[in-house]
């Protein structure tokens, strides 16, 4: 069984008393290691594809199996555990806590999980140095730059090792060298933790590095 498995995915959503019917029976397998780039034109359900797959939204119809768990199945209060161990998201805009610096950051996930401080400050510490932030540990989010804070929010994403990695437009809101240095900061994260890697993207260089494009149309993925 591939690791990451959605079968017969539907969402819907309700909307100024309408019924929109974004995801309309996807299919998708993924194997332990894949890097799968998602394409499509903007407001097609990327978005809502990644979040359905890693738990943050419930769907309508289908199942999402995540290393042979079915998170469709999950209770609430389990899900949000599994969640927290097994899956990294990394969005658009980095969704970091202002008030908070760049290395209590990336340990939240380990707070959250009430990893001993003990434990959590060095490895939250030793992703930031591995992802270029060594000299920017007690740097609060406004005094980082846009590439400096989406650093940030990889590490935060693979603090807690998980097995699968969402990204969802990780290099939108970069320029073009900024978002190039993500792309390779990206991929080598993605091989070092072995990880399987879903990530939607307009950025063809971006999707060109998968081992895989697929593209979002009319709430289903077909091949790029």
């Amino acid at each position: 069984m591939s690791f990451l498995r959605a079968a017969g995915i539907v969402k819907n959503y309700t909307a100024a008393g309408r019924s929109l019917n974004v995801l309309r029976g996807v299919d998708l397998n993924a194997e332990r290691g894949e890097m799968v780039a998602i394409v499509g034109a903007s407001g097609v359900g990327k978005s809502t594809l990644l979040h359905v797959l890693g738990g943050l939204d419930r769907i309508d119809a289908g199942d999402v199996s995540i290393g042979g768990t079915s998170v469709t199945a999950l209770p609430d209060a389990e899900l949000v555990a599994f969640r927290n161990r097994q899956v990294g998201f990394v969005f658009q805009f980095h969704h970091l806590l202002p008030e908070f610096n760049a290395v209590e950051n990336a340990e939240m996930p380990m707070r959250i999980a009430r990893v001993p401080m003990a434990e959590a400050r060095p490895r939250a510490e030793g992703l930031l140095q591995r992802v270029g932030l060594g000299d920017r540990l007690t740097h609060r989010p406004g005094m980082l730059s846009g590439g400096e804070q989406q650093r940030v929010a990889v590490a935060r994403a693979l603090v807690m090792r998980p097995a699968l990695l969402l990204a969802d437009e990780p290099t939108g809101d970069l320029d073009e060298a900024t978002a190039e240095a993500l792309h390779a900061l990206l991929r080598d994260m993605h091989r070092d933790f072995n990880l399987t890697s879903i990530i939607a993207t307009h950025n063809p260089r971006l999707a060109a590095a998968c081992d895989r494009v697929l593209r979002l149309h009319e709430g289903r993925l077909v091949a790029a």
